[in-house]
């Protein structure tokens, strides 16, 4: 059983709703839920704040964060989780924001740089990842990290 299947068992069996916060991902997370049958009873919305405005005006990330420590950043991160945690109400949430290549963005942190965070509304982990890849670089970092995002998701579950 694929991960995302397993994500939408569980929710439907504990009456959770989980929302997403994607940047680099661009909304595969979302796609991959809401490609198994059921998941419109678990999964409501998934925000794909790809600029820093939206990240800003939408899910509530502090510009203050985002001028200090950039938008590919633990603390962008988390505050994008909390920020779709608090604007849809959800149970659960994921966040990725990252550099999926092949070009970095206008800092000096290197292609392959994702941070993802999980939330339940209390307690936030926000995990940080290196993906290294030759070829497809862009495709296999933003499929990598949506799998990592799976992931801790399920990691919730089996606690």
């Amino acid at each position: 059983m694929k991960a995302e299947e397993k994500i939408v068992k569980l929710l439907s069996e504990k009456g959770l709703i989980l929302t997403t916060a994607e940047s680099c991902t661009g909304g595969l997370i979302a796609k991959r839920i809401t490609d198994i049958s059921g998941s419109s009873a678990v999964f409501e919305c998934g925000i794909v704040s790809y600029s820093n405005r939206i990240k800003h005006e939408i899910l509530g990330v502090k510009q203050e964060t985002l001028d200090t420590f950039g938008a590919v950043s633990e603390q962008t991160a988390r505050e994008m989780v909390q920020g779709v945690l608090k604007l849809t109400g959800a149970d659960l949430a994921v966040a990725v924001t990252g550099i999926a290549g092949p070009a970095s963005d206008s800092t000096s942190k290197p292609v392959g740089l994702v941070y993802i965070a999980f939330s339940d509304g209390k307690s936030t982990v926000v995990k940080k990842y290196l993906n290294d890849f030759r070829e497809d670089i862009r495709n296999s970092n933003r499929q990598k990290s949506a799998d990592e995002a799976l992931n801790m998701i399920l990691e919730y579950f089996d606690e």
